[in-house]
């Protein structure tokens, strides 16, 4: 085990803030003074931004869909698993004693999804082998990059010590442009989060619609504050007594109090852009129907979390895998369990798949979690054919002596 990655898995702890110099004007400045200023009037943080729901169902939904996938090291030229190598352990089992592969996926992305980046240091053996993989608060690191673009990692240790660590010891993985999706939807979640607190403003009053109160006397300004005060008091269902011919007018519901609803929906999918995710996905169904539901489905695989699965096979290839390596093995995410449908179709697709004799029956009984059957590894059609091998065509003379 190298001695800077041990102290680094060691030593690091979470929630210790990098510093490093930035100007006023910069994000990092931002998030000093409590999150990113929004016309809304309220602070849009990764914290704030998750008082959301549409925002905690978009980046549960990403995380927990990458850490939920088994990713397996494979041979590129056998497809077979390599579950003797180091490092399919950390992607398949194990990150570290602690922290399973697929949780470190769901923090990781989480991290990704909330603050741009998020970051593991892989721990090697004193074979230079990869052993465990540790995640670092994304606060306690800093990128730098060489004149060729070569990132390196500045993190900071417990004890106040920095460590820079190269590309191949720190499993990193980002968005798009390392700017998190709420860094740059914070205008459309600040005003589902000013819409959030309206609501709960008008409830927290009781549900009370606002009016006025009208007289013909004159009063004095401590009678005025005493009808206020009294008035005020009365619960949504209660009743209120008017004297001294007073009157009260309640105010006709705005247009905006009238598209209030509609406002909100709209939030939701522009969420939803933000994440790049179907808004079926985030529950919002005004516009779902059984068809297209499931179609979205398809979607958020192939536009929403390929991407996502795309970078984590290139991360873990990039840090556990060495450059020769990379030429026989490769890192890949199996998505079969996005695309489950029901049993009946499931059956219809195996039984295919074995009279073409592209899966034999014992790799359908593996599909299916229930184990291997005697005979059951040939690639024969059992609805043409009573043994293992394939019919032949009858012989010519065997077709005139028929005749």
């Amino acid at each position: 085990m190298s001695s800077i990655t041990a102290r680094l898995a060691r030593e690091i702890g979470q929630g210790v803030t990098e510093s490093k110099a930035f100007t006023l004007n910069s994000p990092e400045a931002l998030a000093l003074f409590g999150g990113l200023p929004v016309r809304s009037g309220v602070t849009v943080n990764s914290a704030t931004a998750l008082r959301v729901p549409a925002v905690t169902c978009a980046v549960g939904l990403i995380a927990e869909a990458c850490g939920n996938l088994p990713f397996k090291l494979h041979d590129r030229d056998t497809r077979e698993a390599q579950k003797d190598h180091p490092a399919y352990s950390l992607i398949h089992g194990e990150a570290n004693e602690w922290t399973s592969a697929e949780e470190l996926r769901e923090q990781l992305t989480r991290d990704a999804l909330l603050t741009g980046h998020g970051f593991a240091v892989v721990t090697r053996n004193t074979q230079g082998l990869p052993v465990w993989l540790h995640r670092i608060e994304p606060s306690a690191v800093a990128i730098e990059a060489d004149d060729y673009g070569e990132p390196r990692y500045k993190a900071r240790l417990k004890d106040g010590g920095d460590t820079v660590l190269p590309f191949a010891e720190v499993l990193h993985i980002s968005t798009l442009d390392g700017v998190s999706p709420i860094q740059h939807a914070k205008e459309a979640i600040g005003l589902a989060l000013a819409a959030e607190q309206h609501l709960a403003d008008w409830f927290g009053q009781a549900g009370r619609p606002s009016g006025y109160l009208s007289t013909e006397q004159d009063l004095k300004p401590e009678a005025s504050a005493k009808i206020i005060s009294g008035w005020s008091q009365v619960k949504s269902g209660g009743s209120a007594i008017l004297d001294g011919g007073m009157k009260y007018f309640p105010l006709a519901t705005t247009n905006t109090d009238a598209e209030f609803y509609t406002n909100r929906v709209e939030q939701i999918r522009e969420v939803a852009r933000a994440f790049r995710i179907p808004p079926t996905m985030l529950f919002e169904l005004s516009r779902g129907t059984w068809s297209n539901t499931e179609q979205m489905g398809q979607q958020f695989l192939t536009m929403t979390l390929r991407p996502w699965l795309k970078r984590w096979q290139a991360a873990y290839a990039r840090v556990l895998l060495t450059v020769e390596e990379r030429k026989a093995l490769y890192v890949e995410a199996e998505t079969k369990d996005l695309l489950a449908v029901d049993f009946a179709a499931q059956a219809t697709a195996y039984s295919q798949f074995v009279a073409m004799r592209a899966l034999t029956p014992n790799e359908v009984r593996a599909g299916l979690n229930l184990p291997p059957m005697d005979g059951g590894d040939e690639l024969s059609n059992p609805f043409t054919t009573s043994g293992g091998g394939v019919a032949s065509a009858p012989s010519k003379q065997e077709t005139t002596n028929d005749a």
